[in-house]
Formats: structure tokens, sequence, C-alpha cells
């Protein structure tokens, strides 16, 4: 079936559309993964977004029950070049196609990616609309659209639960928690409990924790900052905290540090980062629009971050106050495992 991706600049993009066949709305935004699709597709910090697959083909693998980031995928729609439709006869598995259907996530494909990133790196974000029509109500309705604010608060749990294990107990304040976190901190027996994006001190002292894990997620930092700041005045510097994602901008703004726009929407799997002391180079996982000017801080850090494309700071830890906050995923999915020793780093501090 023909659809339409629209866009609010006015243009329009036909495939043919798989998945659910209903109208979405969203952000239009670049993933530049090759592989992990299906943790894309399922990281909270991509809700509210149609996502752009730069890779020629997605879906050949299938779709497994490994690799969910969450349950419920909360991305608005796929944008394609290829999508393979016909994957092995393995009841392990299901094909991409089945999997967009079930969770109501329409897509289309046999689309000019290549035309499409052109577009976003020139313009920015924009406002899309995947639909059966690209007539001129089309655009006037995409251009209406008012797009959601702190997207945090749809995708984050709305009760606490535990990850339960038999060490140290971390507080994990959920702005749009992955699974494969929750995964990491268990092989390292962190016995995790999640808490509401809006979670209280006194939720906090109830569970008596070694130290706090501020998660990433998909909006802004000065949306997220306001429910954030009581429990940062009350335990910086008195319990061990590591921020990730959206945390580490809620963290960076609580500390008046400059946030600088990037100049692309920084989602993907090959970021590379250096240690300023070590002089260390990972290979990164972001999904982050926004990195720290260097050298309007002045705080000073044990261990500085620097994103190699832009020369930003990605990252800080300060031994004083016992703190860790980093902008990439240190636990990949998808993505190279190489920054996964942050989670050491942070739990030596919980030590």
């Amino acid at each position: 079936m023909k659809r339409y991706l629209i866009l609010e600049d006015g243009s329009s993009y036909a495939g043919d559309g798989i998945g659910a066949m209903i109208t979405a709305t969203g952000e239009l935004a670049i993933q530049t993964s090759n592989y992990g699709y299906q943790e894309v597709l399922t990281d909270p910090s991509n809700a509210g977004k149609i996502i752009v697959f730069t890779t020629p083909m997605i879906g050949s693998n299938g779709i497994n029950a490994v690799d969910y980031e969450s349950i419920q995928p909360s991305v608005r729609g796929v944008i394609a070049n290829d999508i393979a439709l016909n994957i092995t006869d393995n009841d392990t598995f299901q094909s991409l196609g089945d999997f967009l259907q079930e969770k109501k996530v329409p897509a289309i494909f046999n689309v000019d990616t290549r035309a499409l990133v052109r577009k976003l790196q020139n313009l920015g974000p924009l406002k899309a609309s995947i639909m059966d029509t690209n007539d001129e109500h089309a655009f006037d309705q995409i251009r209406a659209l008012v797009l959601p604010k702190n997207k945090s608060s749809l995708v984050s749990t709305k009760n606490a639960y535990a990850a339960p294990n038999v060490g140290k107990t971390i507080a994990i304040i959920d702005l749009g928690l992955k699974h494969s976190m929750l995964r990491e901190l268990s092989l390292r027996q962190v016995n995790a409990n999640v808490l509401p994006y809006n979670a209280t001190v006194r939720d906090i002292k109830t569970l008596r924790p070694d130290g706090i894990i501020i998660s990433n997620g998909p909006s802004q930092a000065k949306e997220v900052l306001p429910y954030l700041r009581q429990i940062l005045d009350e335990y910086l510097g008195k319990l061990p905290i590591l921020g990730v994602g959206l945390g580490f901008l809620a963290i960076s703004a609580y500390l008046d540090l400059s946030l600088v726009d990037l100049p692309q929407y920084q989602n993907g799997t090959n970021f590379p980062v250096i240690g300023q002391s070590s002089g260390q180079i990972w290979q990164t996982a972001m999904n982050i629009g926004q990195l720290v000017l260097p050298d309007d801080t002045a705080m000073t850090f044990n261990e500085e971050y620097f994103d190699l494309h832009n020369e930003l700071l990605a990252g800080f830890s300060n031994d004083k106050l016992q703190l860790l906050a980093v902008a990439f995923n240190p636990e990949g999915a998808p993505g190279a495992e190489d920054a996964q020793v942050m989670f050491d780093d942070f739990l030596k501090l919980v030590k």
C-alpha cells in the first residue's frame, strides 16, 4: 500500500507501507546505527520520534525475545530504505513487519533516506507525519501540530518496582530507563529499585540506598530538572550519583554548566569519546542533542570525557562529590561495550 511521509517544510516522500496502517505524527530523527534496530525501536529515549534509519536495510534478523529495551515501543513511526519482508522460518524470531503491526507502529520503506538525512542535517529536527495522503490539508495539520513536552513523564514507570539482587542497593530515577542498564547492574549483583521520574526525597529515603542513578530518557534537561533538584540538593556529595544521557544533562544544568545544542542530534552507535586523563578512546552509543561547553566549567573534575566530533564535554567525574555523569549510554545496546566500565567506576564510588 502506498503511504506518504509529509514534513512541516511542505515536502513529502512516497513509499510502501508496512506495519500498522494508521496515521502517526512525531519528530523526525536520524538513526545512524548499522545494527540493533530492535533496541532502537524499543529505546524509551526515542519516544515520540519517527525514526529514519540510515542503514540500507533493516529487518533481516527479525525480532527476538532478548533485545527489547522496553516491552512497548514508544516510537511514532519508522522510515527505511528497505525492510526485509521474509526471515528464516524459526519460531524464535518474529518478522519486523509483524512486530510493527502488533505494536501499532506504522512504517514506510522504499524511501530515499539519503535525501531525508541531508534535509535534516541542513534544517534540523522537523515535525512529520505518516499518512495515506499528501494533500494540502495534511500539511496544514502537521504545521499546526504541537509536540508533547516532558516525554519522560510518558515513558517513566508509574509505580516503583524492584530488580532484586544480593549486592549494594541502588535507587534508579527512571527518565526513560533501558532494560540493558538493569541487565548490566544485575550482572554486577546490584539490588536495583526503580522509581518514577517525579520521585521525592522521601521515596528515596525509605529505600536507604547506597547510591543513585539518574537514567537516560527522551526529554530536555529543563523539563525534568524541577523534579530532580530536590534530590540533588539532598544527596549530591552525600551519596554516589551516576547520571546517564538525560541524567547527564540534568546534572550539568543543576551545576550551571553551559549546555550547547549540537549541530546534529547524535543518535547512533559510532561516536568516539576520549578520556582527558587516561587518553583512552571509546566508541560509544549516544542519543542526545546537547553537550557541555568545556571552557565554561568552573568545577574541577577528576576525569573529563570529550566527544571527538565536536570537542565538547560528554562526561565528567568528581570524586569529592561522588559524582559521575556521561552523555553516552555505557550499556551500548546497540553499540560497542567499551564504556561499560562506567558502571564499575560508579560501583567503586558506592563501595
